[in-house]
């Protein structure tokens, strides 16, 4: 007797998992609606439009049924946009500004900043009783005139009228929503009440208002004078003109700036600087040319070690040869910015373990003579990147079929010649691209340079911290966030445009040329 099997309809989803979805997406929505009110207020319409178009398709993605591919590849994509695609982008866009110290902002702070920095006290100006008010992290100055009318204003905020308490003599104390600071804290917050510069209306010639003491305010001008029409300032002891230069600076006739510049497009500038500056241009060179140089040895010997040891412990004669994998791969278990600190200490011409016991005490300049620090760098690559080789061939020797290498040897070829003419062939061909890989990543190994020689010993030609170790990516941290000659964002963005086009192309080639292996089948 057959029995007829019966019908189940598709169990529907569970209350906990509707809750969850729901909850989840609600803080999706608070954190986008939330995003979407600051732009909103900032006036950044393109941003905006880019934020209101991404919630909305996540919430359709998620509530409409029918989505279920794409409510897997959202957050990969979402993350991948944030990370990688915005990031180039992002860089791109500032390898063609003068972005740096200095230049840092829009013209409107940089003429706010120029007139507060050259400000100073007006003689015989009125007397200003003040009160110093915080609003969370904020300062504030509450400003009593002489009419007895109340303002509060802060750096970014000119003065205007509120409605405050007052003492008995009339000066106000407190304002609604405020904390009016007493005298012990006015003394702990002293640097940031003395950088209280309030302006007394938007007219940056108006002048402001500073205390040094919590209690009294005084008149504060600048001998800077700023024409809004002409776009100029004009220095009112020696009546020295500066105008904009078109390159994010108000210059003088002589070739004065004022401090600080603005943002500004300037083309392909940063490019033609990394190749043309005296400071910059000779000492770039060498570390294009050592970057390579770096890059291929390092795969190199750390693929011919890796292919070494590999070989000798996939011999089916050699025992205990779990125990000596796991020594083997222990370097690449460690934090290589550990290592090259502990290598540091080893290197140490007067104190360190290899001078002094290996080499009897002798005083070996590893890391300040320019070619021993290249060779101590390539001998901590080698130390850390020969367990990734050592796995990865591990791993290709072992899908050899066993039956060709027998075959070899029946036919009377030596060992070297099985490795030499079939391992080796076979082993490339899955082996090439992560060749290609290895070569990406050292290109760009900036914790071996930096950890342990921070791209020393110095260049002697160049005011700017660049060295005999120092490889692109390290030149451009050092160019970003100061080595002798500020921070220079723009600068440091050129020159990973300049990284990512030289990787790129070198990968692309050597793809292609590896897909000849492939005959080898």
């Amino acid at each position: 007797m057959t029995t007829t099997p019966t019908f189940r309809p598709p169990r529907r989803r569970g209350l906990s998992g509707l809750i969850v979805k729901i909850v989840l997406l609600g803080l999706v929505d608070a954190f986008g609606v939330q995003a979407l009110l600051t732009l909103f207020f900032l006036e950044e319409w393109l941003l905006f439009g880019i934020a209101l178009v991404v919630l909305a398709a996540i919430n359709y993605i998620y509530l409409a049924p029918g989505a279920l591919p794409a409510k897997y590849l959202t957050p990969g994509l979402f993350f991948l946009a944030i990370f990688q695609v915005f990031v180039v982008i992002f860089t791109g866009y500032i390898a063609f500004t003068n972005y740096s110290d200095g230049h840092n902002s829009d013209k409107d702070d940089a003429i706010l900043s120029i007139v507060q920095v050259a400000q100073k006290r007006v003689p015989d100006s009125p007397q200003y009783q003040v009160s110093v008010l915080r609003q969370g992290s904020e300062f504030f100055l509450l400003v009593t005139d002489p009419d007895g009318q109340a303002q509060l204003g802060t750096n970014d905020d000119p003065l205007h009228e509120v409605d405050a308490e007052t003492d008995f003599t009339g000066k106000a104390t407190s304002v609604d929503g405020y904390d009016t600071l007493q005298l012990g804290d006015v003394v702990a917050n002293q640097d940031a009440i003395l950088a209280l510069s309030v302006p007394f209306s938007d007219d940056p010639n108006a002048g402001s208002v500073r205390t040094a003491d919590g209690v009294n305010g005084y008149v504060f001008r600048s001998s800077l004078t700023y024409d809004e029409k002409a776009d100029s300032f004009t220095d009112t002891a020696n009546g020295t003109v500066y105008t904009d230069n078109g390159y994010g600076s108000y210059e003088s006739d002589s070739g004065k700036q004022l401090t600080p510049g603005w943002r500004v497009n300037v083309g392909i500038d940063n490019f033609v600087k990394a190749f043309t500056n005296d400071q910059v241009g000779p000492p770039l060179l060498r570390v294009i040319l050592w970057t390579f140089i770096f890059a291929i040895l390092s795969v190199l010997t750390t693929f011919a070690l890796g292919l070494f040891l590999a070989l000798v412990f996939n011999d089916p004669r050699v025992r205990f040869k779990k125990i000596y994998r796991i020594l083997i791969i222990l370097p690449y278990a460690f934090p290589a910015f550990l290592s090259g600190l502990v290598f540091a200490g080893l290197l140490n011409p007067e104190f360190g373990f290899v001078n002094q016991v290996i080499f009897g005490g002798v005083q070996i300049p590893w890391l300040s003579d320019p070619w021993l620090a290249k060779v101590s760098v390539l001998m901590l690559n080698l130390w850390l990147g020969y367990p990734y080789m050592f796995l990865i061939c591990t791993g290709a020797l072992q899908s050899i079929p066993d039956e060709l290498t027998e075959a070899a040897r029946v036919d009377g070829a030596s060992p070297w010649r099985v490795v030499r003419s079939i391992k080796l062939p076979l082993l490339l061909v899955s082996v090439a691209p992560l060749l290609i890989a290895s070569f990406a990543f050292n290109f760009n190994n900036f914790n071996v340079i930096y950890m342990l020689t921070k791209g020393w010993p110095r260049f002697s030609d160049t005011t700017l911290d660049i060295g005999a170790t120092d490889i692109m990516i390290t030149l451009v941290y050092k160019v970003a966030f100061g080595g002798g000659g500020g921070r220079d964002y723009g600068l440091a963005s050129a020159f990973s445009i300049l990284i990512f086009i030289i990787v790129a192309t070198v990968s692309a080639i050597a793809f292609k040329r590896t897909r000849a292996l492939e005959d080898v089948y």
